[in-house]
């Protein structure tokens, strides 16, 4: 059997060859601090329903419940930002194949106060997608992290790979690994390289840990309030403080209507928010210290509104099925859409009038709800004339458009 220290540093080498950027070993022990932050803002509601991590905290802030007798945690990072693949004006039509554009710009390299709410193409306005949704950066994370599973198993060591299935704080065990620090946006940032990164573990048996605890990163942050200041909602109530009934990256993925106070904030974001990573000095600096390696074929840093709003379930399953979409519901994605098109949507644009008048008919009222207040939004009063009112969420939209 393969000397603990010297299986150690092996794992290190092993996850950097799979494409982990960054590693880092710490114990498995209790995170007792985190479940207290969880357990606090779920009982003040900041939670905003999200599930993930705060369903079970007893099992997330615990490894030992998911892997008795578990000793270590091997911690992963992998960037997930990516640079165009090309660089030409925003085309919708070139979305010609089932994973979506194959043709990009890069949405954050546009200018103005609520970014490029001016991306319009052929078939109408375009939506942003957040960096980490362009295209799959879980499943290669999983398979690197698969690698250093396996070595340990040769060995005879229990382990178990932990990527995205809400089964630990990925945070707090990247933080306790030594792999950055906690900046005021809530992510870690690692130094150097900031804080575009997605992060998961191996949790396993074998005494792989070191014996004194890692020594923390320092912060980094110093006195910038930024991402604070400029996040679109004032979701960052406090530094490392985020109150997700507030946060755009959260409401885009919950359930029922989207909050009216945020849809303008939305401005064009069709799923995800960046703006607190996009505006974080550590990651600009960063950005201009390493060449980030092109995104995919297939990767979708914008979509078409209409595109999304004309497609079918299995057409919308097939184009954005690596988002979380409540209960795999597309009615979430159409709704998304529908405020994004209120938002920067041309109403004398004959695709957009066509597409809002669709909506202002369908049956299920959350979208023609939401379908009332885009045309609202655009001025397009004159649209609402027949729209079916009986229901009290689409009743209430119909009064605000009208006032």
């Amino acid at each position: 059997m393969t000397g603990v220290g010297q299986l150690a540093d092996e794992l290190r080498r092993i996850g950097r060859r799979a494409g982990l950027d960054c590693v880092g070993i710490c114990d498995a022990g209790p995170f007792d601090d985190a479940r207290q932050v969880i357990e606090e803002r779920k009982r003040a509601g900041e939670s905003g329903g999200m599930q993930f991590t705060y369903r079970r905290p007893e099992r997330s802030t615990d490894p030992e419940v998911t892997l008795p007798g578990a000793r270590a945690l091997y911690v992963g990072a992998r960037s997930y930002y990516r640079r165009p693949a090309a660089a030409q004006p925003p085309d919708p039509t070139a979305m010609t194949g089932p994973t979506g554009p194959t043709a990009m710009t890069d949405p954050t390299a546009m200018t103005g106060p609520t970014g490029p709410t001016a991306m319009t193409g052929p078939t109408g306005p375009v939506g942003r997608v957040a960096r980490y949704s362009w295209q799959d950066h879980y499943t290669p994370l999983r398979e690197a992290l698969g690698e250093v599973a396996e070595r340990l198993r040769t060995e005879g060591w229990r382990s178990r790979v932990l990527v995205d299935d809400n089964s630990l704080v990925d945070r707090p065990a990247a933080i306790r690994a030594g792999l950055g620090w906690y900046g005021k946006n809530a992510n870690v940032l690692v130094p150097d390289r900031g804080s575009w990164f997605v992060l998961g573990s191996v949790l396993t048996d074998a005494p792989i840990a070191p014996l004194t605890p890692v020594e923390a990163v320092a912060d980094g942050c110093g006195t910038c309030r930024r991402c604070l200041s400029d996040c679109p909602t004032g979701a960052l109530v406090e530094p490392g403080h985020l109150d997700a009934r507030r946060c755009l990256a959260w409401l885009v993925q919950a359930p029922g209507p989207f909050p009216v106070e945020f849809r303008r904030a939305l401005g064009d974001r069709l799923y995800g928010c960046d703006e607190c990573q996009e505006r974080c000095p550590v990651n600009r600096k960063a950005l201009a210290s390493f060449e980030p390696e092109p995104a995919g074929p297939g990767s979708q840093p914008w979509l078409a509104v209409a595109e999304v709003l004309g497609a079918d379930d299995a057409e919308l399953e097939h184009l954005v099925g690596r988002w979380y979409i409540p209960g795999r519901e597309m009615r979430y994605v159409r709704r998304n859409a529908l405020v994004v098109l209120g938002n920067i949507g041309d109403a004398t644009d004959p695709v957009v009038e066509a597409t809002l008048t669709r909506y202002l008919g369908d049956p299920d009222p959350l979208l023609r709800g939401h379908a009332v207040w885009a045309a609202g939004q655009m001025g397009r009063a004159d649209l609402l004339a027949g729209v079916e009112g009986g229901d009290p969420f689409v009743a209430d939209e119909l009064a605000r458009a009208r006032r």
